[in-house]
């Protein structure tokens, strides 16, 4: 979104709630393997952004359990 007295970009700050969501939302529309890689980096990048600033231990393991288990479905499946 564009500023118009500068023309600079202006980011919208997130809430934490909002990225977790939308990576549980990602990885649970993955349909492939190579999806899943996509989502594991998305993963990474909200660990890294949110683990400077201290974020509940509780968010990372429920992401990895739900990437694990949608691994786990999409194997099963083929």
């Amino acid at each position: 979104m564009l500023n118009a007295h500068n023309n600079k970009v202006m980011l919208t700050p997130t809430t934490i709630d909002q990225s977790y969501d939308k990576v549980i939302a990602t990885i649970e529309s993955c349909n492939t393997k190579e999806h899943l890689v996509g989502a594991k980096r998305m993963l990474n990048n909200f660990k890294t952004l949110y683990g400077t600033v201290g974020f509940p231990k509780a968010y990372t393991y429920s992401l990895d359990k739900v990437l694990k288990n949608k691994y786990i479905h999409l194997t099963c499946q083929l």
